[in-house]
């Protein structure tokens, strides 16, 4: 762990990632240590700060790399030098020899290339952070492409998570970071970036999604080879198509951008609430766009490594959420979260409300295609260190590809209106699911459960009231031995309060000539305070 903070520390200073802090929005205390501190004595050299950067993060490991790759797309964050470097880091991560390519296949797949393949080209078509992919023709003739796991990934990225884990740990300590849950978010994110390293489940992801999207315009998904896919090698049918971030190409095609950008945002809430089943990984690097039909645009899908899905629940709670936003409806909003149970139950809806709107109205009175989703979120979790607001583990991937989807569709379309190009859409999701054709969908699907338990109810509905009249009846010995219990206290207290009487009335009889000679010595007034002293005690 020591030596793996020393690499990042020394990737840090050899790239000199400090210059790419804005000093001055930092607290006076920071800027000082900056500026007196010995990393300004290593010359910057002649790289820009955007390829310093990205080389950086390809000397760090796959787990870095992802982050840039979520970065790239957010060009409406980052500066266009910046956001043009990380974009290399989708497709363009230095590859690994082409021998090692071929003793990996071989190994995977118990034959040679040759015996597999009637072509396999040693020299990679594409290298991503994880796994690169090189082209390939079977026997019969059909062109594929062969995506293989980087050699000794998996112990670089243990090592990384272990170091998350280890910053995660020291932040649930902290009261401003504790809402965030970075235990958990870092434990969801390991298990999604693990699944990564076993190519036969992003196999059966692709197979699952090409599926959902048979014979739509929206989509395409290449087919998978199964006989020659292992955990570590994946074969699947070579697409040709345009980098869908390369604007250039596809306006010499002739692209409709605008319905390319649309198409975009459909396809991601048909992902989300239709099938429940979405790529999680949408970054430009993963996204092609169809050289057939350019004014009626058609986007192909690869790497499916990461997908997510959501609980019924979490899908109302999002669809209802978004909806209540479009509308500008805070108090909704606000008992929404309650509702889910994002912020303690016995928060104010009407203060929550109050906070949400604050927050929110300055940004949602932009015009539609100025309001940015991010903006939003960023907004809604301002309120958090005021109301506990936790951050749910389980829509971080959804959050995610939000984000991405938003920028790429901005990248495609600068005027893009994401707003009202969604909104149509959950209004009538809302009202399929809520409405009678939802009801009787939800019917016919559990129809069979239902067949199958009729003939059980009049038994279940036996042991039901049979359970009930016996929890009625031990309530009853519960109330019958409470009362018994209460009624030997009382006798108990009584006797207490009768012995404590004789007892007292003894020691006064005992007493009395030595107090009837001590009471003659007396002034009136000291024996009145004995007397009224002897009474109370006797009444207590």
């Amino acid at each position: 762990m020591s030596l793996r903070l020393l690499r990042i520390f020394w990737v840090i200073t050899r790239y000199r990632l400090d210059t790419l802090l804005p000093l001055d929005r930092l607290p006076w205390w920071l800027r000082t240590l900056f500026r007196l501190s010995p990393l300004r004595l290593v010359p910057i050299g002649p790289r820009s700060r955007g390829e310093r950067l990205r080389l950086a993060l390809e000397a760090l490991g796959p787990i870095f790399v992802k982050f840039g790759q979520v970065l790239s797309t957010r060009r409406d964050l980052l500066p266009e030098d910046i956001a043009d470097e990380l974009r290399r880091l989708q497709d363009q991560v230095p590859p690994f020899p082409g021998a090692q390519a071929r003793a990996r296949v071989e190994e995977e797949l118990g034959m040679s290339t040759d015996e597999a393949f009637a072509h396999f080209e040693p020299e990679a078509l594409a290298s991503a952070s994880i796994a690169q992919v090189h082209a390939a023709r079977l026997h019969g003739g059909e062109e594929v492409v062969v995506k293989i796991i980087r050699p000794d990934i998996e112990r670089v990225m243990r090592q990384d998570m272990a170091l998350m884990y280890r910053v995660a740990s020291v932040l649930k300590h902290i009261p401003e970071a504790r809402r965030l849950r970075p235990v958990e978010v870092v434990r969801d994110y390991e298990a999604t970036l693990f699944d990564e390293l076993d190519l036969t489940k992003e196999a059966a992801n692709t197979s699952q999604l090409k599926r959902n999207f048979k014979d739509s315009p929206l989509l395409f998904v290449p087919a998978t080879h199964w006989e020659l896919t292992r955990r570590r090698v994946m074969v699947q049918e070579r697409i040709h198509g345009v980098p869908v971030a390369n604007t250039a190409a596809l306006v010499a095609q002739g692209t409709d951008l605008k319905k390319l950008a649309e198409r975009g945002v459909e396809i991601f809430f048909t992902q989300v609430f239709r099938d429940n089943f979405f790529h999680a990984d949408m970054h430009p690097g993963n996204i092609f766009v169809s050289l057939e039909r350019p004014h009626d645009p058609q986007y192909i899908a690869i790497d499916c490594g990461i997908v997510g899905s959501l609980t019924r629940e979490d899908q109302d709670y999002l669809a209802r959420n978004l909806l209540a936003f479009f509308h500008q409806d805070y108090y909704e909003v606000a008992a929404l979260h309650i509702e889910s149970g994002w912020v303690g139950e016995n928060t104010r809806a009407n203060e929550f409300a109050a906070a949400i709107r604050t927050v929110c109205e300055p940004i949602l009175e932009k015009p539609l295609k100025d309001i940015s989703f991010g903006q939003v979120l960023l907004g809604l979790f301002q309120t958090a260190r005021r109301f506990n607001m936790e951050v749910q583990p389980q829509l971080v991937l959804l959050q995610k590809t939000l984000l991405n989807i938003e920028g790429l569709g901005r990248q495609l379309y600068p005027d893009l209106d994401l707003w009202r190009t969604a909104k149509p859409y959950l209004e009538q999701w809302m009202k399929e699911r809520a409405g009678a054709s939802g009801f009787w969908d939800s019917l016919k699907r559990q129809a069979p459960e239902l067949t199958r338990q009729l003939p059980e109810l009049p038994v279940l509905a036996h042991q039901a009231l049979s359970r009930i009249e016996h929890e009625h009846r031990q309530r009853h010995r519960q109330a019958e031995a409470m009362s018994g219990i209460r009624s030997l206290l009382q006798r108990q207290g009584s006797s207490r309060r009768r012995l404590r009487l004789g007892l007292l009335l003894l020691a006064m009889a005992l007493a009395w000539q030595p107090l009837t000679q001590w009471a003659t010595g007396q002034p009136w007034p000291v024996v009145a305070a004995a007397v009224i002293g002897v009474l109370l005690l006797a009444w207590h």
